[in-house]
């Protein structure tokens, strides 16, 4: 029962730039350390779909490409249960009956979305065959999305309770889970796509099993942490679930719809740039396939750092201190944008054997690839302050529930100076693939300037006053 006594979010810890330190990295590494190992899950997927075969690979790339766009869009459209849960807490800890019912629609929103988002996927075949595709790709991607599709529900389900375990301070239960993930799916894709371990040998659709098996894994993982927690159970979060609060349905639905549009934007100019690349040529294409990896994974911890500056900022948003608004997101806008110089610092000065994580640079038949790569990744290095700045100053917004300005943000920087100048640059210039790059790190830098502008006039334009009790 002692741990009941710290249920009243940390806001009181927070009263000076080192406790906010302090707190911010205590909420950050956890979150960031559960992005990184989400992408050696997906990693996983790949090695072993790889041993099938191109055919099988290129089939699974086409899927996940459409299906991961639809689920990190919802997962920004039902992750805004936290902003929504952290103000609650800052306003009147605990907070029990708000949050559960914050939790319980937003539950309901993830089943709903999650119906959609599965029929959006399903349009995969359609997509395919549109675009010229080859018709064995076809028929292997389509049998692998049908089953995908139908892990998008819980996966957002366990969106929805990733952002509830760590609203309440517990980020580390997030971290514990996906870790745990990570071992099922291997030894779940070891079994069905092979045929090992008594399990039949379903080849490109065991992958699609393994994941359905590896999500349900982690919701029953969420569901029994929650309810051996003390602080975490008192919330009663499946109690009375039947029951509807559609205000409080609309308010989520209206705070996290921009950030899956945000979401949609962003992801589209990495996708736009792929293409762009493809028309450049294949050597610069896997080049850019690579640089970007390397980024992505840096970008894995300021977007934990900017997951942990909703929460915090939430927090003081609901307790209406503008002081503690403050210190929570420069705190994190400075440890997610210092975190970036280290890796760009990094990109510069090791870029060789950054490149060796996916490919071997000192393989003479890689020379062309890893040429080109040396150069993306120098621009990278350039842009990673940026987007650390942005990605953060985002998180930091949204724990202001200040959704909507920051979507037609993003939308114009990614796409009038972002996508405008790789046009450009990529197409009527000798740059080609380095212009494209260019024109990524002009739209992260628009995105971060204004963003960072956005915050910095957070109370000149009243985003800091809350509305009265909802």
């Amino acid at each position: 029962m002692a741990d009941l006594a710290p249920l009243t979010p940390p806001r009181t810890r927070g009263d000076g730039w080192r406790d906010e330190l302090r707190a911010t990295l205590r909420l950050s590494w956890p979150l960031a350390t559960a992005n990184l190992l989400q992408m050696l899950t997906y990693a996983i997927d790949v090695i072993f779909i790889a041993r099938l075969g191109e055919d099988q690979l290129a089939a699974s790339a086409l899927a996940v490409a459409v299906f991961g766009l639809v689920m990190w869009a919802l997962c920004g459209l039902t992750g805004a249960v936290a902003p929504v849960a952290a103000a609650e807490l800052g306003e009147r800890a605990p907070a029990l009956r708000p949050v559960r019912r914050s939790v319980r629609m937003a539950l309901w929103l993830a089943l709903f979305a999650g119906i959609v988002g599965m029929g959006l996927c399903l349009l995969l075949g359609p997509l395919m065959r549109v675009t010229g595709q080859e018709p064995q790709i076809i028929a292997l991607a389509i049998e692998y999305n049908t089953l995908l599709v139908l892990s998008m529900v819980p996966m957002l389900f366990n969106n929805v309770l990733r952002s509830f375990v760590s609203t309440l301070d517990r980020p580390i239960f997030a971290t514990a889970i996906t870790a745990g993930g990570i071992f099922v799916n291997a030894l779940a894709n070891y079994a069905f796509i092979f045929g090992n371990f008594g399990a039949p040998e379903l080849g490109l659709q065991g992958a699609a099993v393994a994941t359905i098996i590896t999500t349900f894994t982690t919701l029953l993982a969420y569901i029994v942490a929650i309810r051996l927690d003390p602080r975490l159970h008192r919330y009663h979060i499946f109690g009375r679930w039947w029951s509807p609060d559609w205000a409080r349905f609309r308010h989520i639905a209206a705070i996290g719809t921009p950030i899956a549009l945000t979401i949609t934007a962003e992801a589209g100019i990495f996708g736009a740039a792929a293409f762009l690349m493809g028309n450049i040529g294949a050597s610069e294409l896997a080049a850019h396939t690579v640089a970007l990896q390397i980024a992505a994974l840096a970008f894995q911890v300021p977007f934990g750092v900017g997951q942990a500056a909703t929460i915090r900022v939430g927090y003081f948003y609901g307790a209406r201190d503008e002081g503690g608004i403050r210190r929570a997101g420069w705190t994190a806008i400075v440890v997610g944008t210092g975190f970036m110089v280290l890796t760009a610092l990094a990109m510069v000065v090791i870029p060789k054997p950054l490149i060796a994580i996916y490919v071997d640079p000192w393989d003479p038949k890689n020379a062309v690839l890893v040429g080109f790569a040396l150069q993306y990744i120098v621009i990278a290095a350039a842009f990673q302050l940026f987007d650390g700045m942005q990605a953060v100053a985002a998180g930091a917004l949204r724990g202001l529930q200040d959704t909507r300005i920051p979507m037609w943000i993003a939308a114009f920087a990614y796409w009038v100076p972002g996508i405008g100048t790789a046009l450009v640059l990529g197409f009527a210039t000798p740059l080609e693939g380095t212009g494209v790059w260019i024109g990524l790190a002009t739209g992260l830098t628009f995105a971060a300037a204004l963003l960072g502008w956005r915050w910095h006039r957070r109370e000149a334009l009243g985003l800091t006053l809350r509305p009265a009790s909802r």
